[in-house]
């Protein structure tokens, strides 16, 4: 069964998604695509390649606590951004999150996101020791037991 995960740290989900699913007893974490919305879902450093990225990775560190995780646990990330070069220029910041060993990453540049002014999404997938992991509160999830998946 999968539980999905709306953690009250971050931007609301508009639309038909979770901010993560966690997949069996707590171990992996399958995270949305994060963008550099603040808690009310208001786009932070438009313009701000860096901005952009710095607040995209806090929402991914804040949905991993809100479930006992931390940024190293992650295992994988994709970043979409409008503009590598500058995407590439910025791994200062993403030096600030992670430090070794480092997730697997793949990065692509891609036209546009959903919104005119973002210009960087993040996925990741972590993995989140037993011993760490604690199951947020009932608010926070969100499971069709009609089906065993995640509304």
């Amino acid at each position: 069964m999968a539980t999905a995960i709306n953690p009250s740290a971050v931007w609301s989900p508009f639309g038909t998604f979770s901010m993560a699913v966690v997949q069996g007893d707590g171990h992996i974490v399958h995270l949305k695509g994060q963008v550099s919305l603040d808690v009310h879902g208001h786009i932070v450093g438009r313009g701000n390649i860096r901005a952009q990225i710095r607040q995209t990775l806090e929402n991914i560190r804040d949905v991993l606590r809100s479930i006992g995780g931390s940024m190293s646990d992650i295992l994988s990330l994709v970043h979409y951004t409008t503009d590598i070069e500058a995407f590439m220029a910025a791994g200062d910041i993403r030096a600030e999150f992670f430090a070794v060993p480092y997730p697997v990453t793949t990065t692509v540049q891609i036209q546009r996101l959903y919104h005119i002014d973002l210009m960087v999404e993040i996925t990741a997938v972590a993995e989140i020791p037993r011993s760490r992991f604690r199951v947020p509160d009932a608010s926070q999830i969100a499971v069709d037991d009609s089906r065993g998946a995640a509304k």
